[in-house]
């Protein structure tokens, strides 16, 4: 089989992985706290290519085609989203750097998405009922004289939380020296790689409250990059298609002779 086509099929997989991305980004562009990603990939030069390549056969097809590339790497864009204001006072914007902290079952994770609630037993929570972390745990939300009443709830720019005018406990945020090394966990939650180092205290940021960061997804230009991506794809298509004729027509005439 020619090896133009590997050539030609391993850019195909590339943009098919880059649109994946794109197509993620643009489901999330809605979604508050949300971090778009990027995609990129080193094409290797021919004369570079392993000499196991000469003798391919259709059947490791679809494996050698990824041969034709170094490595396809996705890294998270953590650029600043813009503010939204909401009026809620439960909701809160981190201006700067830093992350929430968040208490899940398997640990602690970390986000920029700050639409949070109340449960039923007064804790800070996430949308999907995950405590919010302050310096002494999850935070508690109760009235000085009623429990389950209170009349203000507030959050300076420092993070300290106040009921009926009453300091209960601050918001952790945290930094990391290697934010490129945090995993995305779903529901714009992160969690560092194993072995990583651990958080450190954030300083550069103050919260907004009231407000939501919104995602950092740009749609006019995840829309062009769309565009793109499916020509060149289409391009490869038709290089694919191309080397196929070329070659059944050599297998044909050569059978003739």
């Amino acid at each position: 089989m020619s090896g133009g086509i590997y050539m030609a099929a391993s850019g195909a997989l590339a943009y098919e992985k880059r649109l994946q991305i794109i197509s993620n980004n643009l489901a999330n562009a809605n979604t508050v706290g949300y971090k778009m990603d990027h995609g990129s990939f080193q094409s290797i030069d021919p004369a570079d290519l392993p000499a196991s390549l000469s003798s391919a056969t259709p059947e490791n097809s679809s494996s050698m085609a990824q041969s034709f590339w170094f490595q396809f790497n996705s890294y998270t864009d953590f650029t600043h989203g813009s503010l939204k204001n909401t009026g809620n006072d439960f909701d809160l914007a981190l201006v700067g750097d830093g992350f929430f902290c968040v208490q899940k079952p398997d640990g602690v994770h970390y986000t920029r998405k700050g639409n949070f609630t109340l449960n039923q037993d007064g804790v800070l929570v996430t949308g999907n009922g995950f405590p919010v972390v302050g310096d002494g745990g999850p935070i508690e939300v109760k009235g000085s004289e009623n429990p389950h009443r209170f009349k203000k709830f507030t959050v300076d720019e420092e993070g300290n939380v106040s009921v009926d005018g009453k300091h209960v406990d601050s918001l952790r945020i945290v930094n990391f020296d290697e934010p490129g090394k945090l995993l995305k966990m779903g529901d714009t939650l992160f969690k560092p790689e194993e072995n990583s180092p651990p958080p450190v205290d954030a300083k550069d940021f103050k919260i907004s409250q009231g407000f939501v960061e919104i995602s950092n997804v740009d749609v006019v230009k995840m829309m062009t990059e769309m565009i793109e991506v499916l020509r060149g794809y289409e391009s490869y298509q038709k290089v694919i298609r191309t080397a196929d004729e070329a070659s059944s027509r050599s297998i044909n005439e050569v059978g003739k002779v």
